[in-house]
C-alpha cells in the first residue's frame, strides 16, 4: 500500500440488492468503521424509487449534485412519477445490460451509483465503500465510475476473480477509455466491453482512485492476484463458506448432497498463515460475527472482520420491516435452517437461503411462479453459431433456455434472484395476474452472532449497537 491508511476494524458487508442501504452504510461510517452499500442492480433500485415518487426527496437531492444535469433530466423524464405510481401499475424496467453498450444504461448506472455513495457520505468524513458482483461484468465500469464521481473510499468485489479491477480504477481515475474482457460461453474468442468515462459529459480529471479489496476464499487466489501489479488489489476479504449470499463452489468433486445442498470440507478452509505471509492487509468474513471472533481474527494477523447478517437485521438496512421481523422471529427457533442451495442462483455459485414457507424457498410457491427473466443482471453471454452474442439465464423459461443451448438439467431449481431480491426491499414487480414478486431471503449459516445480539436486544438493534457488540472484546 503506497498511501498511509488507517484501516477499519469492521467492514459492514455488502448484501443483496440495497439491503446494504446508504442509510446503513452512513451510520457505520459515522461510527468510525467502513460502511458499504450494495451496487447490485443499483440502477433498478433508483429507477423504481423514482417511480414510487422519491417521497423523501433524497434521490433528487443527491442528483442535484451530479456534475451533468442534462443526464439527470433524461433519467427524471423517464422514471420520476410525482406522488408515486398507482398501486395497480407495474414498474417500468431499466434497459437490460448489453456488451454493445448503451449510453443511457451507462449513464443510469453511473448516476445511480453516484446517488447511493453521495447519500452515504453526506454530512460526515467517515469511510464508504461499494460492493459489486464480478459476475455482473457488464455493469462494472459504469458503476465504478459513478461511485468514483461521488468520492467513494473503497470498492469491494467478489463472486468471481476481479483481476481487471485495479487497472480499471487506475485508468478511469484519469479519464481514460477502458476495455474489459468479459466471459462469453460457447467460444474461445475474446470479447471486450468498452467504456469511456468522458461520454457522461464530465471532464474533471483526475478523480480519486478508491482502494480496492478483493473478496476471495483461498490463499491461492491471494497469491494469483498479488503476482502482478496490474491485478494486485489493495487488500483482501477472506470469506468462509458460512457467509450469507453467494459462496464459492466447494473444491471437492462430489460436493452436492441428496437434498441439493453444497457440502464443504477441509479443502475449503483458507490457509491464514499463507495469507498473512503475503503482506497484504486482510479481513475475515463468514462466521466472524461475535466479539470473540473479532479478537480471534486480529490474532491471525487480520485487520479485522467483515460482517453481513448482523447488519442486515439492523434498523437501517434495506430489508422490509416484515422480512426483518420474520428473520428475527426465526432466530428464536432452534430449528431455523439456512440452506446452502447448490442450484438456486443463476450464477452457478451456491447461495445461502433461509428456509421460509412465505418465500421462494417454499417449493410450491417456486413452482407457482411463472419463469421470467426481465431484469437480466445474472444472464450469461454466449456466442451464437453466426458469431453474434446472445444472452441466457437458467431462471428464464426452460424452453427458451434450451433453445439458447443452455443445459436444462442444470437450470432445474434455479430461482430468479433479481426479482426476489428486489422484493426483499419492497420493490417487487407487479405481474399481469395481480401477483407481486415474493422474496427469497439470504443469511449466513453461522447464527451464533445474530442470536447473541438478539439476546441483548430482543426488540431489534441499530447499526451502532451491532458495532458496539462486535468490538466489545477489544
Amino acid at each position: 500500500m503506497e498511501r498511509s491508511v488507517k484501516y477499519p476494524t469492521v467492514i459492514q458487508g455488502g448484501m443483496g440488492i440495497a439491503v446494504s442501504s446508504w442509510q446503513l452504510a452512513k451510520q457505520v461510517a459515522i461510527a468510525g468503521e467502513l460502511g458499504v452499500i450494495s451496487g447490485t442492480a443499483i440502477d433498478s433500485v433508483v429507477a423504481r424509487r423514482l417511480q414510487d415518487g422519491d417521497l423523501s426527496g433524497d434521490i433528487r437531492r443527491a442528483m442535484s449534485h451530479f456534475p451533468n444535469q442534462e443526464t439527470i433530466k433524461e433519467i427524471m423524464d423517464r422514471f420520476f412519477v410525482e406522488g408515486g405510481r398507482p398501486a395497480d401499475k407495474p414498474y417500468l424496467d431499466v434497459p437490460k445490460l448489453s456488451i454493445k453498450g448503451n449510453l443511457f444504461s451507462n449513464n443510469l448506472l453511473a448516476v445511480s451509483s453516484f446517488v447511493e455513495v453521495w447519500l452515504a457520505k453526506e454530512g460526515h468524513d467517515g469511510l464508504i465503500g461499494m460492493n459489486i458482483l464480478e459476475k455482473i461484468q457488464l455493469a462494472i465500469p459504469a458503476q465504478l465510475y459513478g461511485a468514483m464521481l461521488a468520492d467513494v473510499d473503497y470498492i469491494l468485489i467478489g463472486a468471481g476473480i476481479p483481476a481487471q479491477v485495479p487497472r480499471l480504477l487506475d485508468e478511469m481515475s484519469v479519464g481514460n477509455k477502458v476495455a474489459m474482457k468479459v466471459e462469453v460461453a460457447d467460444t474461445k474468442d475474446k470479447h471486450y466491453l468498452h467504456f469511456d468515462p468522458r461520454t457522461l459529459g464530465i471532464d474533471s480529471f483526475p478523480i480519486k482512485r478508491p482502494l480496492f479489496l478483493a473478496i476471495v476464499t483461498s490463499h491461492a487466489l491471494v497469491a494469483y492476484l498479488n503476482k502482478d501489479q496490474e491485478t494486485k488489489p489493495d487488500g483482501f476479504v477472506i470469506e468462509y463458506h458460512v457467509a450469507g449470499g453467494h459462496n464459492a463452489p466447494p473444491r471437492a468433486k462430489n460436493h452436492v448432497d441428496d437434498n441439493g445442498e453444497a457440502v464443504y470440507n477441509e479443502l475449503d478452509i483458507p490457509n491464514l498463515e499463507k495469507i498473512h505471509a503475503s503482506g497484504s492487509p486482510f479481513w475475515l468474513a463468514g462466521g466472524y460475527a461475535t466479539p470473540e471472533k473479532v479478537k480471534e481474527a486480529i490474532s491471525h494477523g487480520a485487520q479485522g472482520v467483515q460482517v453481513g447478517s448482523l447488519f442486515a437485521l439492523a434498523q437501517e438496512s434495506g430489508f422490509t420491516d416484515e422480512n426483518r421481523a420474520g428473520i428475527m422471529s426465526a432466530l428464536a427457533d432452534p430449528s431455523m435452517k439456512v440452506m446452502t442451495d447448490a442450484s438456486a442462483s443463476p450464477t452457478g455459485f451456491p447461495f445461502k437461503v433461509i428456509q421460509n414457507q412465505q418465500t421462494l424457498s417454499n417449493d410450491l410457491l417456486y413452482k407457482e411462479r411463472t419463469r421470467i427473466c426481465d431484469l437480466g443482471y445474472l444472464r450469461t453471454m454466449f456466442q451464437r453459431e453466426n458469431g453474434g452474442i446472445g444472452y441466457r439465464c437458467p431462471a428464464e423459461p426452460l424452453d427458451n433456455y434450451e433453445f439458447k443451448k443452455g443445459a436444462v438439467d442444470q437450470a432445474q431449481g434455479s430461482k430468479c434472484l433479481c426479482n426476489a431480491l428486489m422484493a426483499d426491499i419492497g420493490l417487487g414487480q407487479l405481474r399481469p395476474d395481480g401477483r407481486t414478486e415474493i422474496s427469497l431471503l439470504t443469511f449466513g449459516s453461522d447464527l451464533e452472532g445474530p442470536r447473541a445480539l438478539r439476546a441483548i436486544h430482543p426488540d431489534g438493534w441499530n447499526a451502532v449497537q451491532a458495532l458496539n457488540f462486535l468490538k466489545s472484546a477489544l
